[in-house]
């Protein structure tokens, strides 16, 4: 049996192309997708827009800082191995568990957008689809590891990209792009409104959150560590400028959908585009892009997440854990995640754009966290891993924020005053450029 560092990394060393590929697809999701919708008719085109560039300026943002962290921690695997190497013993484990508890929340939305998107695509019961879904992920994530998960990231980015090239551009030549825009301008000219200070707003806070989920996501710090050295910035850059597009051409799609009649519900939508998209070969492309966005970005959390839970805090227990009981211990975690995301699943829906904002305060507390760990040359203050959870607990039973934006920028605040507050009382650590 391989060691586990094979099941982490599966000896891969990416390049620009295939860092590409594998970044894109992480984070090209189903909340993606499903988010889309209610961006656009909650906010409008420019809250679609706006939402366009959360992932993309998240991306954008932690190439920033991608080789800053691997010249000042060049052995590290993980985001866990950096709390390790920076944090004290309760600081390491509070921040692990936070992680952990993130990843599981980020494999819940991608099984809850699974379930919806089965339904939508696929005449039988949703637990059947599920049912073979899962023991798909669990093959390929669970016992595969990032050998296997790399070998399909780039099938699944062809299909990803055929359905957004070849299914706008099939309607909008086939209906006029601008009897479309003629459409949307009657029966929803609310869409075109650009003067709108809530979009605006809403995109801000949808930046913040990307970044936050960026910092904490357990499968870009492995990624991290697999791209050679000399490329990690411009992967990341790359990687942004591909990545606002995707976002953009689902809201074209949508469009096609509303511009001759109006609609129920943000759901209802993309049920609409599944029946509008005649020709069989738009709708194998359709499914496959559906499919491909999901399994990727599922495999790739549930593969992080694992990895993070048995390396990290598992092992950390026991120390002694020999090869084979880090495989085993990664089966039987992946097999109980999905078995319960199954169950969850059949039984359970959400608002995609309340669900993000609700963790969101999480998130956002975790942006000055982690900055002053990757970046700060001082001795990390005991108490700064306690910022994020007190300012996510304080923002939510405090009166201070009205509404899921405002808190969300409070969570952000209270956790910088407390990140900074705490490591007033820091010592400069030995190592500097």
């Amino acid at each position: 049996m391989k060691n586990y560092n094979y099941y982490m990394t599966g000896a891969i060393t990416l390049g620009f192309s295939t860092a590409i590929i594998s970044l894109l697809a992480r984070w090209i999701t189903a909340n993606t997708i499903l988010s889309s919708p209610e961006a656009l008719i909650k906010y409008g085109l420019v809250g679609s827009i706006g939402y366009s560039f959360m992932g993309a300026v998240a991306l954008l943002l932690f190439g920033f800082i991608s080789l800053r962290i691997r010249t000042s921690y060049p052995d590290l695997r993980t985001i866990g191995d950096l709390f390790q190497v920076r944090l004290y013993k309760d600081g390491y484990y509070v921040l692990s568990f936070i992680v952990l508890f993130l990843g599981l929340d980020s494999l819940f939305m991608q099984a809850i957008g699974a379930s919806v998107l089965f339904e939508l695509l696929l005449g039988v019961p949703v637990w059947i689809s599920l049912l073979f879904f899962f023991m798909y992920t669990f093959l390929l994530a669970g016992v595969g590891g990032m050998k296997w998960i790399h070998r399909l990231e780039g099938p699944a980015l062809i299909f990803i990209f055929s359905a957004i090239i070849f299914i706008p551009m099939f309607f909008f030549i086939g209906e006029g792009a601008t009897n479309i825009y003629q459409g949307i301008r009657l029966l929803h000219p609310y869409l075109l409104f650009t003067n709108n200070q809530e979009a605006f707003y809403f995109t801000a806070t949808a930046m913040l959150i990307g970044f936050g989920q960026m910092l904490s996501d357990r499968a870009t710090w492995q990624r991290l560590y697999m791209i050679d050295l000399k490329k990690v910035r411009i992967s990341f850059y790359l990687t942004a400028l591909v990545w606002s597009t995707i976002p953009l051409a689902l809201g074209g799609m949508l469009m096609i959908v509303i511009y001759d009649h109006s609609f129920t519900e943000t759901y209802s939508l993309l049920f609409e585009l599944v029946k509008k998209i005649k020709p069989l070969l738009l709708s194998v492309i359709f499914f496959l892009f559906c499919f491909s966005t999901i399994s990727s970005t599922m495999n790739a959390e549930l593969h992080a997440t694992t990895v993070h839970f048995v390396r990290n805090i598992r092992q950390k227990i026991r120390p002694d854990m020999s090869d084979k009981q880090l495989h085993k211990a990664s089966y039987q975690f992946s097999g109980v995640i999905l078995l319960v995301l199954l169950i969850l699943s059949l039984f359970y829906n959400f608002d995609a754009l309340q669900f993000l904002f609700f963790f969101g305060t999480l998130y956002a507390a975790l942006v000055p966290v982690i900055l002053i760990i990757v970046l700060s040359k001082r001795k990390i203050s005991r108490l700064l891993p306690y910022s994020a959870p007190i300012a996510a607990i304080i923002v939510h039973i405090s009166p201070i924020a009205e509404g899921p934006l405002s808190t969300i920028w409070w969570s952000f605040i209270i956790s910088l005053g407390i990140s900074f507050g705490s490591m007033l009382f820091a010592k400069r650590e030995l190592f500097s450029d």
